[in-house]
């Protein structure tokens, strides 16, 4: 098992497709998982903790989002690290963020041509 190194955590619109456990990849290298998944009472927006393998850091310009494996694969959590030269501490909140894009509400849109 790998050591855990930090947690962090970021709030979505939508994160469909992704549960407990999911993976998280920085350059599709698998380096965490997503440790917890809750809904936001407030915000109404689906607050989520990713736990990063030890040795893993993250500029403080990071963007974490929710990404897909294809047509028929599952989703996946993606890190995409911009080029601050200040890291994220444990605990903090990535604030850039991109949630999952439902396929079938992109259908629908694409055989309505676009109009919604």
């Amino acid at each position: 098992r790998v050591q855990i190194n930090s947690r962090h955590f970021a709030s979505f619109r939508s994160i469909e497709g992704v549960t407990v456990g999911t993976d998280v990849r920085l350059a599709g290298v698998n380096v965490g998982k997503v440790s917890a998944i809750y809904l936001n009472s407030d915000s109404f927006r689906a607050d989520m903790q990713i736990s990063l393998d030890l040795g893993v850091e993250l500029p403080d310009d990071t963007a974490i989002i929710i990404a897909s494996e294809g047509l028929l694969g599952g989703n996946f959590v993606e890190l995409q690290p911009g080029g601050s030269p200040f890291n994220y501490a444990s605990g903090d909140i990535i604030t850039d963020t991109q949630g999952s894009v439902s396929l079938l509400n992109l259908l629908m849109k694409f055989a309505s041509g676009g109009n919604n």
